[in-house]
């Protein structure tokens, strides 16, 4: 790479810059769908990734050559125990973007809730009269959910708490439906079903500190080149002295928040009404006996990890259908 007679392609991509460490290990997003219909809804849900397994489902993607046939699909299970609506958030628009107008809590949380984190209840009932009279200025609403890791039988005492949007109706509905269910849980089953797609956003396996090499897919110098092997020759030229963001570099890989699009959904069950733990339970996190999803593909992030649901914001033009499952092989699960 120092004494190169003939021009190369760049070494690594230019994608996700900075590389840096997620800031916490709960992911979140940015914006929220807008979806039609008089009925409000909760735009996301959330679960704990439990591992990998092999779904064979009949190809249902017309004007292909092997539609119709035994499809071999690697597949992502999540374990997605019922959420608590433990909240409330009305967002004015300004000048700078969405200001928070009213937040509240409801007054029987879970101890974890209050031990764990820094949330205090407030009077919902006067929450919901401040927003009720200055309902024309509120732009969106969102709800606070809160996941209990022991509901999936892990041993995490710190509740993943996050927010939802709420989409469909229009404001006064919306904060109708809100009040319905503040305090109630919401299994998956309410939030998606077999067939349709959704988007995933998880934080991925954190690696350390890698070098150039390892990082960027940089190749080594030879032997005896250079005082260093594993490392780039170049990093630019004398003048300017300066060093562009395009180097490859040494630095953090993995523990990075991504999101991930139009993701279908194979299966919405029970692990009790029907199992899919293989023998020994899956690796690095047991036995899945509550409320799971299962993915097609794969989903950031190793097992136990907190991955959060939302409706697609990029519609997808395939046909919403029912996957028809041959058979589900827990054989060989992976983490």
């Amino acid at each position: 790479m120092g004494h190169r007679k003939y021009n190369a392609p760049r070494r690594g991509s230019l994608a996700y810059r900075p590389r840096g460490r997620a800031a916490s290990p709960i992911p979140w997003f940015r914006n929220w769908p807008q979806i039609e219909g008089d009925k409000p809804a909760l735009l996301g849900h959330a679960g704990f990734k439990a591992g990998s397994l092999h779904v064979i489902t009949v190809d249902d993607r017309e004007k292909t050559p092997n539609y119709g046939k035994p499809l071999f699909n690697h597949a992502t299970i999540i374990a997605t125990p019922p959420i608590l609506i433990s909240g409330l958030r009305a967002y004015t628009k300004t000048n700078t973007g969405l200001q928070t107008l009213a937040d509240a809590y409801i007054k029987d949380l879970p101890k974890e809730a209050t031990k764990k984190t820094t949330i205090k209840p407030k009077p919902i009932e006067e929450t919901i009269k401040k927003i009720e009279n200055s309902i024309e200025k509120i732009e969106c609403f969102s709800v606070h959910g809160y996941l209990s890791p022991k509901d999936a039988r892990l041993p995490q005492r710190t509740p993943v708490i996050f927010e939802i949007g709420v989409g469909g109706g229009n404001k006064k509905t919306q904060l109708q439906y809100i009040t319905s269910i503040l305090g109630k849980k919401i299994p998956i089953s309410e939030f998606t079903t077999p067939g349709t797609y959704v988007d995933v956003a998880a934080v991925s396996k954190g690696k350390g500190f890698e070098g150039p090499i390892t990082r960027f897919g940089v190749k080594t110098k030879q032997a005896k080149s250079r005082k260093s092997v594993r490392a780039v020759a170049v990093i630019g030229p004398w003048h300017p002295a300066a060093v562009t963001y395009t180097v490859p570099r040494g630095g953090q890989m993995g523990y990075h928040h991504r999101t991930e699009f139009n993701k279908k959904v194979l299966a919405v069950g029970n692990g009790k009404e029907h199992p899919l733990t293989p023998k020994g339970g899956f690796p690095h996190y047991g036995v899945v006996d509550g409320d799971y999803i299962i993915l097609k593909g794969s989903v950031p992030g190793p097992a136990k990890r907190p991955i959060r649901f939302r409706r697609p914001i990029r519609k997808d033009s395939a046909k919403v259908q029912t996957p028809k499952i041959l058979e589900v092989s827990t054989v060989g699960a992976v983490a």
